[in-house]
């Protein structure tokens, strides 16, 4: 485990006068990986890496005391699956985006990693430009995808049944309220959780189902799950 720039106080106080920053926390079971990842983050001005995990205990202990913008989530690690780990973050903390990082484009996994949370996934064959891009994309509302894995859900999702099969569990709680016609402040109370996270699940599931609004958002939910 790796604090790269000191408790949470001192990080508070460096980014109080940078708005702009965004924070990383890389979670790999590799070292090498670990801080080749933080070199090539390292010369970027906006971008900062306070903290990097080996395993799932360290990732959630970090994203308890730092609350990183961005979470890069190694599929392979110990102690639990990246996974299991991606779906325990996003139900704790939802506001952090979480990138799925993997070798692999099965199907399944990808499925997966997406269904429990994640907002991005990258093959390992990504490069330096790729990922910082991809990172700062996806703190836009970006879905950020390899080319591998990008074909594979376009070919997969591309009805709206399968779009419907990779959202999470909380976007399909709040697009079922949104179909019911909910807004923000009754999502938030229905659901427990701040108007703020509502927003940004909702730029997030508009993304997912490509529209653009809630009132696209319940016309795509009544026609996809309730035929006439």
């Amino acid at each position: 485990m790796a604090y790269l720039h000191g408790d949470m106080s001192e990080r508070v106080a460096r980014v109080a006068g940078a708005a702009s920053m965004i924070t990383i926390l890389i979670v790999d079971p590799h070292t090498v990986v670990r801080h080749g990842l933080n070199d090539w983050f390292s010369d970027v001005p906006e971008l900062e890496v306070v903290g990097l995990a080996a395993n799932d205990h360290e990732a959630i202990d970090m994203c308890d005391r730092l609350r990183p913008d961005v979470v890069l989530m190694d599929l392979a690690i110990p102690v639990v699956n990246g996974i299991d780990a991606i779906a325990r973050i996003h139900a704790e903390w939802p506001e952090t985006a979480i990138i799925a990082f993997a070798t692999t484009h099965d199907g399944e996994v990808v499925h997966a990693a997406l269904a429990a949370g994640a907002m991005g996934y990258l093959l390992k064959d990504v490069t330096r430009e790729s990922l910082i891009s991809s990172v700062r994309s996806v703190l836009r509302g970006g879905l950020p995808l390899s080319p591998l894995v990008a074909a594979h859900l376009f070919t997969v999702t591309r009805s709206p049944r399968g779009v419907y099969e990779t959202l999470s569990g909380r976007e399909r709680e709040i697009l079922d309220l949104i179909a019911r016609g909910d807004h923000n402040k009754e999502i938030a109370r229905a659901l427990g959780i701040s108007d703020k996270t509502v927003r940004v699940h909702c730029s997030r599931l508009f993304l997912r189902l490509g529209v653009t609004d809630r009132t696209q958002a319940a016309v795509w939910a009544m026609r996809t799950l309730r035929p006439a």
